[in-house]
């Protein structure tokens, strides 16, 4: 999955809890600016951001490591 793709789920899961940005970024406590540039794949994923973000919307991560 990549940043696009991640963000697109986090923003599809943000619109069906009908939570603005703005709410969204106060519960996983960064800013709306962070939090737009992450589901429009202009952001960089950094874990905890995204582990605050998914635990905000109430989703969980699975991370799968895998040998290029």
């Amino acid at each position: 999955m990549d940043a696009a793709q991640i963000g697109a789920a986090l923003r599809a899961r943000r619109h069906a809890l009908d939570l603005t940005q703005v709410e969204t970024a106060d519960l996983a406590d960064i800013s709306p600016r962070v939090l737009s540039d992450l589901e429009n794949g202009r952001e960089t994923v950094r874990l905890d951001i995204l582990a605050a973000v998914a635990n905000a919307l109430g989703l969980s991560l699975n991370l799968t490591v895998q040998a290029p």
